[in-house]
């Protein structure tokens, strides 16, 4: 079965991470979340579960027990592997991209969501600080504002627009779900 696995310096256990081409085999009896070779079937599953930067695409094998979002093994070999990082950040860029439309960002912002130029990225970060302090001063003043309004209604919009919420985030988490995987799956082409 293949599958994905992200690795820091070390395996979890301190272990060294191994060669490409090297089956690690475990001994006993796997347990998901405690014992043997984890890994997941989708990159993006697997990256809640990163220790570092590193991508591996693995083959897993032996015992096999699943969870919706995660594998346990008894055996696992890396066949390929990738520092992510360059691609995390590529990912990152295009998620802020697909929201800059919601708000007024700083031209330094734009430049670095648009070009990945890492000269510019600690001048956006602070940029895009300011705006977002200044932006819940103005959320606070607003809320303030609003608890003079009434409570039943107001508590009735609120559940609404959680519940809308909700299922925008889930939606949203979907959608990048699926361009997160192309990506790495189009890194991986050659492998897959």
């Amino acid at each position: 079965m293949i599958a994905w696995h992200w690795v820091g310096d070390t395996l979890r256990d301190g272990s060294p991470v191994p060669r490409d081409g090297e089956k690690l085999v475990f001994a006993g009896k796997p347990k998901l979340c405690e014992r043997g070779f984890h890994a997941s079937m989708r990159p993006w599953d697997a990256l809640r579960y990163a220790p570092g930067g590193v991508l591996c695409l693995v083959e897993c094998g032996g015992t096999i027990l699943h969870q919706p979002d995660k594998l346990v093994c008894t055996a696992r070999t890396i066949l390929a592997r990738m520092n992510a990082e360059p691609l995390l950040r590529e990912f990152a860029r295009m998620q802020a991209l697909s929201v800059v439309h919601l708000w007024e960002p700083p031209e330094v912002v734009c430049d670095y969501l648009m070009t990945g130029d890492e000269s510019l990225r600690a001048a956006a970060g602070a940029a895009a600080w300011d705006a977002a302090r200044a932006a819940a001063w103005d959320a606070a003043w607003a809320a303030a504002g609003d608890a003079a309004a009434d409570a039943a209604g107001a508590a009735a919009w609120a559940a609404a627009w959680d519940a809308a919420g909700d299922a925008a985030w889930a939606a949203a988490r979907a959608a990048a779900g699926e361009t997160f995987d192309q990506m790495v799956y189009d890194s991986f082409e050659d492998w897959l």
